[in-house]
């Protein structure tokens, strides 16, 4: 009986170290069950080419597809006329298109539990930029967030904001600050608005950042932040209490989360350079244990000397297909589940 009981709490020691454990070997080899669907998925209107696109999100009840548009190419400047948020069936048929003459280089959308799009603008020009607008699913502005064209780090301004989440109880968290040396911060909202908190800095210890580029929230509503220069995902509280990190998944350029708990990394910019060992793809794993058990490689064969390629933007729809929107190749591309 001693014995057996030994076992038990040695089994249970390890269950909880594997569960607390930083795992920071590159996983490249894991299966890729997906078919990826060939040429243009999504056509956008009058034959429009696709720009770059880094934001893709699927509607609360699974069965529509929101992305946004670079305005056929890697910004909005100079086209006020072209809308870049867009809503999309299943099958790739356009349902929805709003945000002409809005936006400076839409970088982050999200879509909440009501279906209001929110999209984060992560560059100033002018009167644009520098800001989160939320949608109503028609298009109709209902906040902003940040001051138009203003770059700066206090409770009412920005400083190129990546991307946005909105939690089930309605509030609202910014990842702030696209460059590595930049605001690096989480910002904290109320439903309204109104500015809660914020943490963050620059640097590589818990709870400091390089890029905070993407954010998801599990089951248990904690925020999981793609801290993409440092290589690395942070978990938070939603107090800003910082949990864990993680290492596997490359550099996180969009990171979402399922119902069932899975996480979807996409890293579109390993390379020999700025990441040895890793292969530029969108990883999965369930988030008990974050042992990657799929790989959906990088369309792009040369990635040892192309800088961003592959999906930036990450999601998945109630059937398990996968949504990845490219910055380098300049398409929303499915890969479909078997």
């Amino acid at each position: 009986m001693l014995k057996r009981d030994h076992r038990l709490l040695v089994c249970m020691a390890a269950v909880t170290l594997l569960a607390s454990a930083t795992i920071t070997f590159a996983q490249n080899s894991t299966p890729n069950p997906y078919q990826t669907v060939e040429g243009v998925w999504a056509a956008l209107p009058d034959g429009r080419n696709w720009g770059s696109t880094s934001a893709v999100e699927v509607s609360p009840d699974g069965q529509t597809i929101w992305a946004i548009d670079r305005c056929g190419e890697n910004t909005c400047v100079g086209h006020d006329d072209l809308d870049i948020v867009f809503q999309f069936d299943l099958d790739g048929n356009i349902l929805k298109q709003f945000g002409a003459g809005m936006f400076v280089w839409p970088h982050g959308i999200d879509v909440d539990d009501d279906g209001n799009v929110w999209v984060a603008d992560a560059r100033g020009e002018g009167n644009r930029g520098h800001q989160v607008t939320k949608f109503s699913s028609d298009g109709e502005v209902l906040m902003k967030l940040g001051t138009a064209g203003v770059a700066g780090r206090t409770p009412t301004t920005f400083n190129q904001p990546n991307d946005v989440l909105v939690a089930p109880n309605g509030d609202i968290f910014v990842a702030d600050g696209h460059p590595a040396n930049g605001n690096n911060r989480i910002v904290k909202f109320s439903s309204d608005g109104t500015y809660l908190m914020a943490w963050g800095g620059t640097g590589s210890e818990p709870g400091q950042f390089r890029t905070p580029h993407a954010l998801a929230m599990d089951s248990q509503g904690l925020l999981y932040v793609g801290d993409r220069s440092n290589r690395r995902i942070q978990i938070f509280q939603q107090d800003g209490t910082f949990v864990k990190d993680f290492y596997n998944f490359g550099r996180a350029s969009g990171v979402t989360i399922d119902r069932n708990d899975n996480i979807y990394v996409a890293d579109s910019e390993s390379n020999y350079r700025r990441n040895p060992g890793y292969k530029r793809g969108i990883r999965v794993a369930h988030i008990s244990d974050l042992r990657i058990f799929s790989f959906i490689p990088d369309p792009e064969p040369d990635q040892d000397n192309s800088g961003t390629s592959a999906a930036e933007g990450v999601a998945v729809d109630h059937d398990g297909n996968v949504y990845g929107a490219e910055v380098g190749p300049r398409m929303l591309r499915k890969h479909m589940k078997p």
